[in-house]
């Protein structure tokens, strides 16, 4: 009968890393670097494979033993195995790098574009407004005389449906009637939607 072959060292005498987190989570600094010694290279190779770049790779790696160190008191064995509990502490760490870097990547873009924004352009703001006015006077000549000077009264000299009845000599209900038809006109001569 052939004797079994060990590569490395006798499992027997080896504390298996169930164990040895066990022991980190006591504070045992020498079954940390046990831990550390046997699961670096696995968790190098899946922050890796995630963040393809070596050097956060490797900073992410780090991140996750010292998690390693602080959270190994709430590792349960009876959830899986330790070896599966420190990979999947790597994975999300290296997922929410990328997370991270994307949404940097984003305010970046965002803050390239507000910087590229035009700022207020005086001569275009005041072209507009003349333009505006003139569609509007062009508008107002449509309006019957007593609507353009109900409407003038109103809104241009600022006075009170009572007071523009006053100025025209007419009852308050033909002035208001001539508002809101001269108003009504005006709207569909600027092509303004209601």
């Amino acid at each position: 009968m052939k004797e079994a072959v060990y590569i490395g060292a006798n499992p027997s005498t080896e504390p298996d890393l169930e164990e040895l987190v066990g022991l980190v989570a006591l504070g045992d600094e020498k079954a940390f670097a046990s831990v550390y010694d046997i699961v670096a290279g696995p968790v190098l190779g899946v922050v890796r494979a995630v963040l393809r770049d070596r050097a956060q790779s490797e900073e992410v790696t780090q991140e996750v033993l010292v998690e390693v160190w602080r959270t190994a008191p709430r590792f349960r064995a009876d959830r899986g195995t330790a070896m599966n509990w420190i990979l999947t502490l790597g994975h999300r760490r290296a997922v929410d790098r990328v997370r991270s870097v994307e949404a940097s990547a984003a305010r970046d873009h965002k803050a390239a574009l507000l910087a590229r924004t035009p700022e207020f352009d005086e001569v275009t703001e005041q072209v507009e407004a003349r333009l505006e006015r003139e569609q509007v006077r062009r508008c107002l000549r449509t309006l019957t005389e007593l609507q353009s000077q109900a409407v003038t009264l109103a809104y241009y000299r600022g006075l009170t449906y009572r007071e523009v009845a006053e100025a025209l000599a007419l009852p308050l209900g033909t002035v208001k009637t001539r508002l809101r038809d001269g108003l009504i006109r005006l709207r569909d001569c600027l092509g303004v939607t209601a």
